[in-house]
């Protein structure tokens, strides 16, 4: 495999998960980041932060429509819910052993 096929591969692999996420907008950001400590908004950072190694400005706004397929705005008034007492603890656990973690 040559570096321009891994890019198209990668490349594919990123929108196709991406259309997932977008397929399944009922798993919220928040039981992302319990269970793989990212979320969507990782993702627009990490699109943003790209962006900028190649020279291109795209802010971190532009890198979140990239990634929700809209304004963040609308999709967090259509889509995301109140983050339950549940889903706070798991989290709060989640961060503490990452900070107890090597």
């Amino acid at each position: 495999m040559n570096d321009q096929q891994r890019t198209e591969i990668e490349a594919n692999v990123f929108r196709q998960f991406v259309a997932h996420l977008d397929a399944n907008k009922d798993v919220q950001n928040i039981d992302l980041m319990i269970l793989a400590d990212f979320c969507r908004n990782c993702l627009a950072k990490w699109y943003s932060a790209a962006a900028s190694e190649q020279g291109l400005d795209v802010d971190y706004d532009q890198a979140r429509e990239v990634i929700y397929g809209m304004p963040f705005a609308d999709w967090k008034k259509k889509y995301q819910l109140p983050a339950s007492e549940e889903q706070l603890a798991a989290f709060e656990a989640r961060q503490a052993v990452k900070k107890s973690s090597c």
